[in-house]
């Protein structure tokens, strides 16, 4: 019988060792090596590559050239944010503070998608009702959006394959987990091992894979930093809970430029763009005249 591989692996970074060691050399962070079992998934796939075959060698000038294909959301400010919008076989992580909006905003947009391409919302986090309850209160289209409670990868790629959704929201990473994973959810290496799965099946059907992330107190991105390294756009949604305003900023993307900026405005009805965010600068700044004088 083969012997399982072990490595260390950092819990800020994700960078891997053979031994364990104080102090991880990648982010100067000491004592975050924690010892791991490497399963036969990650070999697979580094066998396979993400797009699951492996290419042949050639020129540069050899790659065929051509305009990547774009899927545009009923929100002209996320499109504008993700360079004009989804492109096929991408995987996009949006990440955000609780209570900032990723959910309100991502059903949003996958309604008005479900209308003409076929879309599936899995959740690990609520139940089936209080995704249906939230679009209902935001006065959504809710027949053509398909979803899901899961948490497990090899059932939600099973249902993959039966559905062929265009689009795929996993809401959040963090919960998700693998069986042949012997750690518990949220843990460095399903959070890697998990994104990995998924982000190779995304690229291998030409499903656009969008992942929700959490944050940590200190407004990073949780978990491994190699996640963002796995991912083509990172979104950062940001903004007081309290507040009216949101802001979605482009922290990383292969598709467009980086820290673009879209402003939306949370109503009753959700968030909705704002055409123009420098009129709320001006009205706030009338409005602190008018109190001075």
């Amino acid at each position: 019988m083969k012997k399982s591989k072990i490595a260390f692996v950092c819990q800020d970074c994700g960078s891997e060792y053979t031994k364990w060691q104080g102090q991880c050399h990648d982010c100067n962070a000491w004592n975050t090596l924690k010892q791991i079992q490497l399963g036969n998934a990650r070999s697979e796939r580094r066998r396979e590559g993400y797009t699951g075959a492996l290419e042949a060698v050639q020129t540069l000038g050899e790659v065929a050239l051509a305009e990547q294909p774009r899927l545009a959301s009923s929100s002209d400010e996320f499109n504008r944010v993700l360079g004009g919008g989804l492109v096929a076989g991408s995987a996009v992580l949006i990440s955000g503070s609780p209570g900032a909006g990723k959910s309100t905003l991502l059903i949003q947009i996958m309604c008005e998608l479900a209308k003409t391409q076929s879309c599936l919302y899995v959740t690990g986090e609520e139940s089936l009702a209080q995704i249906a309850m939230r679009a209902n209160r935001l006065r959504l289209q809710t027949d053509r959006l398909k979803v899901m409670s899961q948490t497990s990868v090899e059932a939600i790629a099973a249902i993959w394959d039966q559905e062929r959704p265009n689009v795929l929201v996993i809401d959040s990473i963090q919960v998700m987990q693998s069986d042949l994973i012997e750690s518990s959810p949220g843990s460095v290496t399903q959070v890697r091992e998990t994104a990995a799965l998924l982000i190779q099946k995304a690229k291998q059907t030409g499903t656009i894979l969008i992942l929700v992330g959490h944050v940590t107190k200190d407004g990073n991105l949780a978990g491994p930093r190699v996640l963002e390294h796995m991912i083509d756009s990172f979104l950062m949604l940001e903004g007081d809970a309290d507040g009216r305003y949101r802001t979605l900023r482009s922290i990383k993307n292969r598709f467009g430029a980086v820290n673009e900026l879209g402003i939306f405005a949370m109503t009753d009805q959700g968030l909705k763009d704002v055409a123009n965010p420098s009129a709320i600068f001006l009205n706030r700044a009338e409005i602190d005249t008018q109190a001075v004088s």
